[in-house]
């Protein structure tokens, strides 16, 4: 009974002070910008409600109407951020910048993120002291540490997040869309996702309707990150082999952390499904990178000779050590589940033989013939493709197990 008291007491108290800023926005603007100081303060009223969208799309079209208005804008949340003591209202500043990026143009979105980079926007609440017990001031820090991240990110023509790169570092081996991919944007992707991470579910109570709003748009922002996410460790491990030792080194270390917050990722989307199941959320399916798998690649960097200083190896350099104890099982399975038919070609190719062939690219040594071939004119064209035939099997000699009837069919196409 006594925190029912205590709390209308505090929402009585914040209404009073809501009413005393709308009315000196009112009486002295220097700006001219009233009714959007107006907006910002009903936004970030004192109750526990969640913000009504409403407030945020009237600040959308006070700022499309006013230009120069995004920096008062980024300065009076800031402002009402920076000197309130009330938990809701910090959340709801929060949770207004979260939606105005969301719910802006392009241009609004990059000015906003502008403004956060000049300091007319801030996000801090060193204020608020940090108490482990406390699950909803956990929240709030790190919620305000996930939209810091979130700043440095932006929503591309197709509506999909993409993070803001730095300009001069460029990078033209291999495939450039590839290498900006796998080395610069998926350690952006685990940052994202690390703060996402640290926002868990588990801080928020059931009853808190603002909290469970804010972690919902959270979530689908990550979701679209994710995916990004596993565009680039599939890119990094197509790759893996291309590398040089020391980028090697350095895509081990992404893996590890890939495989972490992988198995992170899908207990928390578990979790959120327990918790905010009506939320009509499309959680996407975590595939789990096993961490035995990148210990084994791992094990492989370290076996293989150190190459020269570079990104990646060239093809007559590339070094192909074998690992056969960590793929030993799968290839003794494919040998089990092989049809009776193909078993005396799979043992006469060997276990380890045909592992390595299969993972590795084979060298071909080619030695040709400096002897010229003169050939007479014959109608006959099978007698002229025989002899073509003998005397190129004659002078071309390949290391490899090539069939000659191979050959004779290629030969016979042309």
């Amino acid at each position: 009974m006594g925190m029912d008291l205590q709390s209308k007491i505090r929402l009585a108290l914040g209404m009073v002070k809501d009413h005393v800023s709308i009315g000196k926005a009112t009486i002295y603007n220097p700006c001219g910008f009233t009714r959007l100081e107006i907006a910002v303060v009903r936004a970030t009223c004192h109750d526990s409600s969640p913000m009504d969208d409403k407030y945020m799309h009237e600040i959308l079209f006070l700022v499309s109407n006013s230009p120069g208005s995004i920096p008062f804008l980024a300065e009076r949340i800031s402002h009402r951020l920076g000197k309130t003591r009330d938990r809701f209202v910090a959340l709801k500043s929060l949770v207004l910048i979260h939606r105005l990026l969301r719910g802006g143009n392009r241009s609004f979105e990059q000015q906003l993120c502008g403004a956060y980079v000049s300091g007319h926007l801030q996000m801090s609440t060193k204020w608020l002291p940090r108490n482990n017990s406390d699950h909803s001031i956990c929240f709030l820090h790190n919620y305000a540490a996930y939209l810091e991240e979130r700043m440095s990110w932006l929503i591309n023509q197709a509506g999909k997040l993409e993070p803001i790169m730095p300009k001069g570092l460029d990078l033209q081996f291999y495939d450039g869309k590839t290498i900006d991919l796998v080395f610069r944007r998926l350690p952006k992707c685990q940052v994202f996702l690390e703060k996402v991470l640290n926002c868990s579910p588990l801080n928020i109570l059931p009853s808190d309707s603002l909290a469970q709003a804010a972690m919902c748009n959270t979530l689908k922002e990550s979701f679209q990150v994710y995916m990004t996410f596993c565009e680039g460790v599939a890119a990094l491990v197509n790759m893996f082999f291309d590398l040089k030792r020391s980028a090697r080194a350095l895509a081990c270390d992404i893996l590890k952390r890939a495989s972490k917050q992988s198995q992170e990722l899908y207990d928390m989307f578990d979790t959120c499904k327990r918790f905010m199941g009506s939320k009509n959320l499309e959680f996407p399916y975590v595939q789990v990178i096993a961490m035995d798998h990148v210990l084994a690649l791992e094990q492989l960097v370290h076996s293989t000779p150190k190459a020269p200083n570079g990104l990646l190896s060239s093809t007559e350099s590339r070094s192909s050590p074998p690992i056969f104890n960590f793929l030993k099982k799968s290839t003794e399975l494919q040998a089990t589940m092989a049809d009776k038919e193909g078993n005396e070609a799979h043992e006469k190719r060997g276990g380890e033989s045909s592992l390595s062939l299969s993972l590795f690219s084979c060298k071909l040594e080619t030695k040709i013939s400096k002897v010229w071939v003169v050939f007479d004119d014959d109608d006959d064209e099978a007698k002229e493709l025989s002899s073509v035939k003998s005397k190129l099997l004659d002078v071309t000699q390949v290391h490899m197990n090539v069939d000659p009837l191979m050959w004779g069919s290629q030969l016979t196409r042309k």
